[in-house]
């Protein structure tokens, strides 16, 4: 009998906890569904359909309350600029807090067209350290536990930073003297002390591998009413550290694209370009480097590049995004052109936005090609019922076919 009781207790703290862990993943389900922000456009109404059994209290003049498991409409007014949700699951369970803002609407030229880039770090970044074998026959490492995998040198001993070839030099002319660097450590700036070492041929160095430049291709995705780009849909990371490059300069170039390697299956395809690093090839400033991709400013060789078919359309928000039938634009021989794709998922409360919207390329000539989606394609617009949607990012290395868009209202909210 106690071998009985203690079994029905046991099967009741299981069952009590297997309920609590479903309880708790379907809340974080519901959370992690719900948008932080909607925007919606000034003077229009927009239909809200978040999927979740919640009721939400709008923070205006006038608290209404809507319930969210069915579509809403929202009147955006001109006079308000914005306002907050408060959602409750169930009407009992705090939710989240969704901000609502009111934008403009927004007309942008989607370009399509491949991109040179090239730019220059915030000072030079630490790939990382290492030891060098030195005079005395002995492994040296003098940077070690000092200077650290992603730390930006932007200074030594009170002078800038402009390249590696500075720092290389300086610090071979120095005799070993010690070297107070300025570096920027997550974003906090710090002063490290670091004396070189000869090495077997008596030449002084640090230990350090560093990079002050990135290039690539890429493709161009939008330009606004004020000569604006926008560019990737990504962030430039660097290639051994994985963190988004800090951003001191860099141009945009005129790229031809001489070759296209077709994706297969664990290999990703590419697009092969040309690029020639000359004043005369120059496309654009490249001004920020961001998660949901690059921005600045295309001058006048970039703009006169421009067909009559690059004509401006209004900006979706996500709400205007559906799944199906949509277009991208990417120049694959020579000319854009839209090429036939499908939205088959979209999932607006993803943790990373260069991934919230799944597609799978359908055209037939495309396909031919390239295979799907290539190295070399991002940025490349998304157009969905006469509205600029997003932009591709990411290709499936399983499946060159399929791959990840970002919603255009990321782009822009950046």
């Amino acid at each position: 009998m106690n071998i009985r009781r203690r079994y029905i207790l046991f099967l009741y703290i299981f069952l009590g906890f297997a309920l609590g862990l479903f309880c708790w993943a379907t809340y974080a389900h519901y959370q992690n569904a719900v948008p932080e922000k909607i925007r919606i456009k000034a003077g229009t109404s927009e239909e809200i359909n978040l999927r979740v059994p919640a009721s939400g209290i709008i923070s205006t003049d006038s608290e209404t309350v809507l319930s969210l498991n069915q579509p809403v409409t929202i009147v955006a007014g001109e006079n308000i600029s914005s306002c907050e949700m408060q959602l409750k699951l169930f009407g009992v369970l705090p939710l989240k807090n969704i901000d609502i803002e009111v934008i403009e609407n927004t007309y942008l030229t989607p370009v399509g067209m491949p991109i040179g880039i090239y730019v220059k770090t915030q000072g030079v970044l630490v790939i990382d350290t290492g030891s060098f074998m030195g005079a005395d026959g002995t492994e040296h490492a003098p940077s070690q536990y000092k200077l650290q995998s992603g730390d930006y040198l932007t200074a030594m001993d009170g002078i800038p930073i402009t390249d590696k070839r500075q720092v290389q030099q300086y610090v071979a002319a120095g005799g070993g003297e010690e070297i107070i660097f300025q570096v920027s450590r997550n974003d906090t700036v710090i002063e490290v002390k670091v004396a070189p070492e000869a090495d077997e041929n008596n030449s002084y160095k640090i230990g350090t591998w560093l990079r002050d430049s990135a290039q690539g291709i890429g493709t161009m995705t939008y330009i606004d009413s004020q000569n604006r780009f926008g560019a990737l849909g990504h962030g430039i990371n660097d290639i051994d550290t994985g963190e988004l490059l800090k951003l001191g300069n860099g141009l945009l170039y005129h790229t031809e694209i001489v070759a296209v390697k077709r994706g297969e299956k664990g290999t990703p395809g590419e697009l092969t370009g040309v690029i020639e690093y000359k004043s005369e090839e120059v496309s654009g400033v490249i001004v920020d480097n961001t998660l949901e991709g690059i921005y600045g400013v295309a001058n006048t060789r970039l703009l006169e590049e421009l067909s009559e078919e690059n004509t401006a359309l209004p900006a979706a928000l996500k709400q205007e995004v559906t799944t199906g039938y949509a277009q991208i634009l990417c120049s694959i021989d020579g000319i854009p052109r839209y090429y036939d794709i499908e939205i088959t998922r979209l999932n607006t409360g993803a943790e990373t936005v260069n991934r919230q919207i799944s597609l799978r390329v359908t055209d037939p000539e495309l396909l031919e090609m390239t295979g799907g989606i290539v190295q070399g394609m991002s940025g490349a617009p998304i157009v969905q019922n006469g509205k600029f949607v997003g932009a591709v990012t990411h290709v499936l290395v399983q499946d060159s076919t399929k791959g990840y868009g970002i919603f255009i209202e990321d782009m822009l909210g950046h």
